[in-house]
């Protein structure tokens, strides 16, 4: 064994890793839509979800990015629990595509004159379609050319390999001897990160008569036992949702592992049986993909009866992230990579803060806030801490590339959170000021008060984005006639003041307040609107994924809600144009909604 046949290996293992890289890279972000559209409607049922999983798997060419797909689900509130678990069987199930892949294209036919050509077309699409779905595409298809030079070179190695290095005076016949291999199997994958690429090295070690196959076999076990890696990493810092399908993806691979060690011998000679009876070519690597294949589907057999128990076990764990409320419970970083995803994501967020900034609005509003002070400085807290992991969160998503359609969702995302900070800062400022105010002696300064504070709560009820029956017109109309109060009361504290009905202390703390309020609907309509048009551009997104290119309008079609805990606009709302969200009271920040005091 010399330095040039170690540094071939290295290449052709390098050329597999950024193959798998690409199409995975690729195939994820041109099919994000449809990845979508299956999770979302294929998972009512552990068995379509394993159907599911099978197929974007195999598709996608990567378990662990449909996994982590399925994560972002489960946090948006898309895909429950025990939809995600049938979703993580499949997509264990549809990771042997590799295995097949190589026993059957990479042994079968001249690699070099299957990759070039995709290599060449890839790169055309790439070079012809910036900014376009062909553009991923073509990512997806130069990887899958370099995969198999990458194999090529592997295949070429191995044998090189063979002629100096015998592993099968390794293999021995104890258990001892099976554990070192499935140790490299695990050790393999865990540094690569890639389980499709430690099987394709271990098939083709095998497939070229370097290892016999029950060392291969194990390595195999190995290689799905070190997958586990990715999820367990996945566990540090995430959300509750996403440590709960880690789990459950651990547990998966774990037990299966253990199982199908015990049981080696039969599953060999049941792959013997099957080879025969498929009437296969037989060969090293055929049988390893059906082992590989044999193994996911034991792992089926046991989790499926037994996944109601696994989802109310998993249940009861991982509860104190939930119980925090600051805790961020659908950010996760793992979906980040995928915008469309990542985006609904910050949508899910953003509501949840909206109702924490509103929650303490609604408490000052109603005069309750001087006496939980500590709880609207919490909130507060609470607000500002989520608003930093948006903004942290959008900074990974937007790193790559963006579709065109949603790449103004995370700057209008980034602006609705801190209209939502900006509220609970003046929510805490009021509820201060209330400590230190008396309730007015003049009956028409205390009636004033009670109309205006009852004005302002009505109008966050509009104002809420998440409320049955939301729409902008009767916000439009509700801010006028708060800027009309606004003033009428402003006059009314100043004449007070001036003819000593109203001490002058009182008057400035009143003035203050009101400003405040001010300050807080203004805040509350500009989310709103802002909020809608997210939304909108989340749906029309989703819509013109789902038409054919020569669709030309989108406005005649309903527009599909897809956050499913939030009420959107009526349909009529929906596809309104932007020109007529303006309105001639409020403006974006540097614009007053009413005249300032």
């Amino acid at each position: 064994m010399n330095l040039h046949l170690i540094l071939t290996f290295l290449g052709g293992v390098g050329l597999f890793l950024l193959g798998m890289r690409l199409m995975t890279d690729g195939l994820k972000v041109a099919a994000g839509d449809a990845l979508r559209e299956i999770l979302a409607r294929g998972t009512a049922t552990t068995p379509r979800g394993i159907v599911s999983g099978i197929g974007i798997t195999a598709v996608v060419q990567s378990s662990s990015a449909v996994i982590f797909a399925t994560v972002g689900f489960v946090n948006a509130g898309l895909l429950t629990l025990f939809q995600a678990v049938g979703v993580i069987i499949g997509s264990n199930i549809g990771t042997t595509a590799t295995s097949w892949l190589v026993a059957i294209v990479g042994f079968k036919v001249d690699l070099q004159a299957l990759a070039l050509p995709a290599v060449a077309i890839g790169m055309l699409l790439r070079v012809t379609g910036q900014g376009k779905r062909r553009a991923y595409l073509g990512d997806a298809l130069t990887g899958f050319g370099i995969f198999f030079l990458g194999l090529d070179v592997l295949k070429a190695s191995f044998g090189d390999f063979g002629e100096g290095f015998d592993l099968a005076q390794y293999t021995g016949s104890g258990v001892l001897s099976l554990l070192m291999f499935a140790a490299i199997g695990v050790i393999m994958t865990v540094v690569m990160n890639s389980s499709s690429a430690s099987l394709a090295i271990t098939l083709t070690a095998a497939g070229t008569g370097l290892i016999p196959l029950t060392a291969a076999a194990a390595m195999v076990i190995g290689a799905n036992v070190g997958t586990t890696s990715t999820a367990l990493f996945a566990v540090i810092g995430a959300t509750s949702s996403a440590k709960r399908a880690a789990v459950a993806h651990v547990l998966f691979n774990v037990v299966v592992g253990i199982v199908a060690f015990a049981g080696l011998p039969a599953l060999l000679w049941l792959v013997a049986q099957a080879t025969q009876l498929m009437r296969l070519e037989p060969g090293p690597a055929t049988s390893l993909a059906i082992f590989h294949t044999t193994t996911k589907l034991l792992g089926m057999a046991i989790f499926w009866p037994l996944t109601p128990r696994l989802v109310g076990f998993l249940e009861t764990r991982f509860r104190s992230a939930e119980e925090d409320e600051g805790q961020p419970r659908h950010l996760d970083r793992h979906i980040a990579s995928t915008p469309d995803l990542a985006l609904d994501a910050l949508n899910m967020e953003l509501k949840r803060i909206g109702e924490i900034a509103r929650r303490g609005a609604r408490d000052v509003v109603s005069m309750e806030g001087s006496a939980a002070i500590d709880r609207l400085h919490r909130d507060r807290a609470i607000v500002d801490r989520l608003i930093l992991a948006c903004v942290e969160f959008s900074n990974r998503a937007q790193y790559g590339e963006i579709p065109a359609s949603i790449a103004e969702g995370f700057p209008l995302a980034m602006r609705i959170s801190r209209y939502y900070g900006d509220i609970a800062e003046h929510v805490e400022e009021i509820a201060k000021l209330e400590a230190t105010l008396t309730a007015p002696t003049d009956p028409a300064i205390a009636e004033a008060l009670t109309e205006f504070r009852r004005e302002t709560a009505h109008f966050l009820a509009l104002a809420d984005p998440d409320a049955e029956g939301f729409e902008m017109k009767p916000i439009k109309r509700a801010i006028k006639d708060f800027a009309d109060d606004y003033q009428a009361l402003k006059a009314l504290l100043l004449r007070a003041g001036a003819d000593n009905r109203l001490p002058v202390r009182q008057m400035v703390a009143r003035l203050d307040e009101l400003s405040h309020v001010r300050r807080i609907v203004d805040q509350a309509y500009k989310a709103a609107k802002y909020t809608r048009r997210l939304r909108k551009q989340l749906y029309q997104h989703h819509d013109e994924a789902e038409r054919t290119e020569d669709t030309d309008s989108y406005q005649d079609n309903a527009v599909m809600d897809m956050t499913n805990a939030a009420t959107p606009a009526t349909a009529s709302e929906r596809i309104d144009s932007a020109d007529s969200e303006g309105h001639a009271g409020s403006t974006d920040r540097g614009e007053a909604t009413t005249n300032p005091r």
